[in-house]
């Protein structure tokens, strides 16, 4: 890999007005920053809708967006809405995703721009040329036909067609307004990676539409669903939830559904990451209905056969693999054998006093190196839990030794720019030197996840000229 570096900024921690991050100015005015501070790659999370803890790893479609995303001043900008409906959905306070009143005035607010819409054929053709974004729309106007219900209980195929174009409006100007920023984004040489979650959700037109593809039983219930066993994190492991692939079914049309998923991806991002990797070798499969993920058990998935059918398709694409929590030397080995760059987190490194992959002096080239990934605490936040041992071990093995251990970041991240990784990854919270209450999720914890936002003064307090140092020195311009 050429040496560069990135920053993980979600949409939704953009800043703005309209109480959460958006396709709009500040979506540039971050390109702007990336290029002034020597950085090349921007990641983002999910695109897909948030589930009711505002997880976009549960969704009502992985293929379709997040309608929160889609920005209401270039709808103005457009004659679609009044400055005074602009005012009207102004949020109370810009330091958190206000997601309760995103729940409760967004989508009818947007129902009613859809309404004034005059470039229906534009629309119409969107939808005819995205298939999957059609079922999306259909499904979510099914839904609300049958009262909301789980589509396992709906009693009517009949649907709202002011229902299905509103949907369908939203989705349009979502990838219109997506297209804009991310081609902004290559013209000032940044390119964008994109989160591939391995599972989708059973309240979703994936499943809907694609009953046979996962492993239902007769009431069209899951068999099994996933999740991943106790480990040092979660005593009592991760219980997902989500339906389990048929991925004998899968074979039977060539892994059709995925590679068209990877090639819906690659036309929004510039290269992705496919999220727990490691169930692509072999996944824990848990029976629908416990409570934990404690009885579950490992089963085979389907290895290089997926593989080898996403690379003949996409083979000079950027495609890293997360290749963290129980690695066996089985997916080790499929991580090797796909060519994809896997996965480093130097929080990892120092929890116990082992040698590991996840040290500095082990990252290899092919490997995408983070501070910490969305599912981590910040730096600053790892720092203040970390014993005493190891935080002296870390900050040594970083060229620290002042009493302050919160001006230590700054090593940290200086010995991250300065290993062999081909790619390092820093979340913005660890660019601003922020604590635990600002990282984005806790595994395991139902509520309070996914609201972290930055405003535009605490971007524009970031020394540029220090990270662009960085990127110089170490090479990564």
């Amino acid at each position: 890999m050429d040496r560069k570096s990135g920053v993980l900024m979600p949409i939704s921690s953009l800043y703005g007005d309209y109480s959460i991050g958006s396709f709009g100015t500040s979506a540039r005015e971050f390109v702007d920053f990336l290029a002034e501070c020597g950085f090349s790659y921007w990641q983002v999370l999910p695109f897909c809708m948030a589930d009711d803890c505002n997880s976009p790893y549960q969704s009502y479609s992985t293929f379709a967006g997040n309608p929160y995303f889609v920005d209401l001043e270039l709808l103005k900008e457009k004659g679609l809405i009044t400055n005074d409906e602009l005012i009207s959905q102004r949020q109370q306070q810009p330091y958190s995703v206000e997601y309760v009143r995103l729940y409760h005035t967004r989508l009818s607010f947007l129902r009613q721009v859809s309404k004034r819409v005059a470039y229906r054929n534009k629309i119409e053709e969107f939808i005819n040329e995205n298939p999957y974004i059609e079922q999306f729309s259909k499904f979510m106007a099914l839904k609300e036909a049958n009262g909301e219900k789980v589509w396992r209980e709906w009693e009517t195929d009949e649907y709202s067609m002011e229902s299905f174009f509103m949907w369908s409006f939203i989705q349009y100007e979502f990838f219109s307004q997506w297209e804009k920023i991310k081609n902004y984004a290559n013209s000032k040489g940044i390119k964008i990676i994109g989160d591939v979650p391995i599972y989708v959700s059973l309240e979703s037109s994936d499943v809907w539409a694609n009953k046979e593809l996962f492993m239902l039983d007769r009431n069209l219930l899951p068999k099994l669903v996933a999740g991943v066993p106790p480990d040092y994190f979660c005593e009592e492991g991760q219980l997902w939830g989500n339906p389990i692939y048929d991925w004998d079914k899968m074979r039977q049309t060539d892994f059709s559904w995925w590679t068209d998923r990877i090639a819906h991806s690659f036309k929004l991002f510039d290269g992705v990451r496919i999220d727990h990797f490691r169930g692509l070798e072999s996944f824990w499969a848990v029976p629908y209905g416990e409570k934990t993920a404690k009885n579950g058990k490992w089963l085979k998935g389907p290895g290089m056969e997926l593989i080898k059918k996403i690379n003949g398709l996409f083979s000079d694409k950027l495609i890293i693999a997360e290749d963290l929590g129980e690695i066996t030397p089985q997916v080790e080995m499929l991580v090797e054998e796909s060519k994809y760059p896997g996965m480093r987190v130097i929080q990892f490194g120092f929890l116990n006093d082992c040698d590991n992959p996840h040290m500095p002096h082990n990252y290899k080239n092919n490997c995408v190196a983070y501070t910490g990934t969305h599912d981590n605490n910040t730096l600053l936040g790892y720092l203040w839990e970390l014993d005493a041992s190891n935080k002296k071990r870390l900050l040594e093995y970083c060229n620290y030794h002042s009493g302050d251990f919160e001006k230590g970041i700054d090593s940290i991240i200086r010995t991250m720019f300065a290993s062999h990784a081909g790619l390092v990854i820093l979340p913005i919270q660890d660019i601003l030197g922020y604590g635990s209450d600002t990282r984005i999720n806790i595994p395991g914890k139902p509520d309070g996840n996914w609201q972290f936002r930055i405003t535009k003064e605490q971007l524009q307090s970031i020394d540029k000229n220090k990270f662009r140092c960085y990127n110089e020195l170490y090479k990564r311009v």
